[in-house]
This record gives C-alpha cells, structure tokens and sequence, in this order.
C-alpha cells in the first residue's frame, strides 16, 4: 500500500438532465489543482436520483460511461460513481468503477429503497465487489446499503475503504452522520460516504455532508450545505497503527450473506 489521494465531488446535480450534468461535472474538474488517484462522485450523478428509466437509462456504451472514460484518461486516475443503466431488460442503480485504460469494475446496489419504490423499477445486485487501488482494498457500496452492516461486515479484514455514493435527503442526515462512523469503527477501516447537495426534482433537498471517516472515529474530512472539490490524502501507516493497537477483527462473528 502506498499513500492514496481521493478527491470527493460534492455536487449540484440538474435533474434528469444528462448532457447538462456532464457539462458542469466537468467544467468543475477542470478547477482540480492537484494529482489525485481517485475522484468519487454521487449517486446517480448525471441524472439525480429518479427512477424514470425510460428517460434516464443508459446502457453500458452509453454517453454517461463514455464520459467517465474520458475523465479519467484525462485526469489519468479513476473515476467512480452510479447511474442507471439497462442491460437485457432490466434496469440497475450501478456504480462504475471505470479506470483510465477503459477497464472498469461494476457493483449493482443491492439494497432498494422500497419505500419509493425503487424496488418496484430496479433490479437488485447480488455480489459485493471490492476492488483495489495502489494496494488499498475498496467495498464498493451505495446509498441506501449503509443502512444494513451485515452487508459490508469486514470478515477476515478483507477491505480497506468502505465507499458509499448517494443521494442521501436532509430530512434523515441525522442518520447518514451517524452510519457512516459506526460503520469506520465496526469494520476497522475508513469509510468515505459523497452525497449531493441541493433540491432535486421531487423537491427533496440534499444537504451534502459528505464525508470521510477514520477506523478510529476520526474524522478526515466533513462538508455540509454547499458544493464541494477536495481532496486528501490516506497514508496506509495510520491505518496500520490503528488496526494493531486494536486488533477486535479477529474476535469478529463470521456473518454470512446469503442470496
């Protein structure tokens, strides 16, 4: 492992509007100062969180994934986060972990939020995915997930980072604060959670709070309310020293997810 600079997008998303989103998300990019290895952007970032799929889905050569590709051959680091994409008739909230050589990894959020319905429009994944970056070991995971610790519970400590995008409301980001450190604690890694800011088209307000918790409690970075381009840097030593002086992983439940 070596030392591994992240950068959180924050973002304003424009509602169901594709080809203006991929405009500003890039425009934005362009004001990045600094090598960074990873940029992590929200859930459903080139559309807000809808559930329309006829207007919004996208299958995997689509404009969104081109996009992605392009950004990250430009920044020459990866570029992760979800939208909708149709793939032999089903639909999928998928999370993108697309690299500068055009290899890409894919994590379908599994848990759907039923109550709007997006268990009603989505298909739900079935496999966890982690994936690995500069010898850092990431779970991949999305929004509503964090709500179920079964799911990302770090048997035999085989993860790093605990990554959530999402599009989390203000109206429960009282819960979203307190996840996502209890998830850093209980699993001994760091967990990074991006979410949008702003009112989407159902008027639902989102107030960011994105943020990157250390698997001490620590916190390394929090950004409430407005639209926010930063970057930090994770050193593998203080992930080491924490884990040691506090080795509880090994006294661990061994909690199987079955399908």
């Amino acid at each position: 492992m070596t030392p591994l600079k992240i950068t959180i997008f924050q973002a304003y998303l424009f509602w169901e509007n594709t080809e203006k989103n991929l405009s500003n998300l890039a425009l934005r990019l362009s004001s990045l100062k600094e090598k960074t290895d990873l940029i992590i952007l929200p859930e459903m970032f080139n559309t807000g969180f809808t559930m329309d799929v006829n207007k919004c889905a996208e299958r995997m050569d689509g404009k969104t994934i081109y996009w992605m590709l392009e950004q990250a051959k430009k920044y020459n680091c990866i570029v992760t986060g979800s939208l909708i994409v149709e793939e032999d008739g089903y639909y999928y909230n998928r999370l993108i972990w697309m690299k500068p050589d055009g290899s890409f990894h894919k994590y379908d959020k599994r848990h759907l939020f039923s109550m709007a319905g997006e268990d009603k429009v989505f298909t739900p994944g079935k496999k966890r995915v982690i994936v690995e970056i500069k010898g850092w070991r990431v779970c991949l995971q999305t929004c509503y997930d964090l709500r179920f610790p079964a799911f990302s519970r770090n048997i035999n400590n085989v993860y790093d980072i605990l990554l959530y995008v999402a599009s989390w409301p203000d109206a429960r980001i009282s819960h979203w604060r307190a996840l996502i450190p209890a998830r850093a604690i209980e699993n001994q890694s760091y967990a990074i959670g991006v979410n949008r800011v702003g009112y989407d088209g159902n008027q639902v307000y989102h107030s960011g709070a994105s943020t990157c918790v250390a698997p001490d409690g620590g916190v390394v970075y929090y950004k409430p309310e407005d639209e926010d381009l930063y970057t930090f840097t994770l050193y593998p030593d203080d992930l080491k020293k924490i884990r040691e002086k506090l080795p509880f992983l090994q006294d661990a439940d061994k909690v199987i997810i079955a399908d």
